[in-house]
């Protein structure tokens, strides 16, 4: 073996030596950083978490303990859930809760994936202007529109006055701005040639949004479905102003009744609380591959 060939054997040792050892610091770096992000997810989640069994351990606990400052209750109690679930209408507020939900969920499906049919597939004179007149509704506040909803519920267009009903509640959410510019941006991805081939067969224009267009964006009209379930089950400031009747209110609003001038009862709050939480949770549960297929949807869709 010449020198030369013995120099560059060492050269090519002491690359792959050099070589080696990087790649087992990389490794380390990697293992350090992922363990530091499940650290991070960890302590995430328990911050979300402990008010959720904080909220449950409370509602065990009688009147007595709420301000001892245990977490856990020394003597759990069911006599809250009896409380709330025989000496107040609580189940009705949950049947409000759960109409008002419904409607609302119902109708904003239905006209946002309409608007964003139309506005995808169609041409028709000023439509984008039309079309960026909807959105910009989306820059005023909910506060704004409190009024001129209550004056609408008291003084109808058509029919007696909306308030104390179902339908006064329900109807700010019938239509969404968000919804219609998501279901638009979904609907512009439907195939125009199964549209042609639609017309072909006879079918209306009403019938290719039904029978081909919808089923095409379930999807997106399960994402938005499930999102606008849980804002109007959570809904608050709108309920309360447009009930007065005990018999008509939804579980938010219900949950008020809980508290005065005199104080709380954060036993009795806690325990509606969790029997509140409980339709969410299975919603959920039941729905929770569409809810994050919903989200990842609607973070890559433009």
């Amino acid at each position: 073996m010449t020198v030369l060939e013995q120099d560059r054997e060492i050269i090519e040792v002491k690359a792959a030596s050099s070589s080696g050892g990087f790649l087992e610091s990389q490794k380390r770096q990697d293992k350090l950083l992922k363990l530091l992000a499940y650290f991070l997810l960890i302590l995430g989640g328990l911050t979300m978490v402990i008010p959720f069994i904080w909220m449950i351990s409370t509602s065990l606990k009688p009147a007595s303990e709420i301000y001892q400052g245990s977490f856990f209750p020394n003597a759990a109690t069911l006599n809250n859930y009896r409380t709330v679930l025989l000496e107040t209408p609580f189940l009705r507020w949950y049947l409000n809760s759960f109409i008002v939900a419904t409607i609302s969920t119902a109708s904003v499906v239905f006209f946002d994936s309409l608007i964003g049919f139309v506005f995808a597939k169609y041409h028709f004179p000023l439509k984008n202007v039309m079309f960026l007149l909807i959105l910009s509704t989306l820059m005023i506040p909910t506060e704004m529109l409190l009024i001129p909803w209550f004056i609408m519920s008291v003084n109808p267009p058509v029919g007696p006055a909306w308030v104390n009903s179902y339908w006064g509640i329900a109807f700010p959410g019938i239509i969404t701005a968000a919804g219609a510019f998501l279901m638009r941006q979904f609907m512009t991805g439907v195939p125009d040639e199964l549209l042609d081939a639609g017309r072909i067969d006879g079918v209306s224009e009403f019938g290719l949004f039904w029978r081909i267009a919808m089923p095409l964006t379930m999807p997106a009209m399960a994402a938005l479905a499930i999102f606008n379930f849980l804002g109007n089950w959570n809904a608050y400031i709108w309920p309360l102003i447009v009930t007065s009747d005990k018999a008509m209110m939804t579980l938010p609003v219900g949950l008020s009744f809980f508290s005065n001038e005199n104080g709380a009862d954060w036993h009795l709050i806690m325990t509606g609380a969790t029997l509140s939480v409980v339709p969410l949770m299975i919603v959920f549960i039941i729905f929770q591959r569409q809810i994050i297929k919903g989200i990842a949807l609607t973070g890559v869709k433009g």
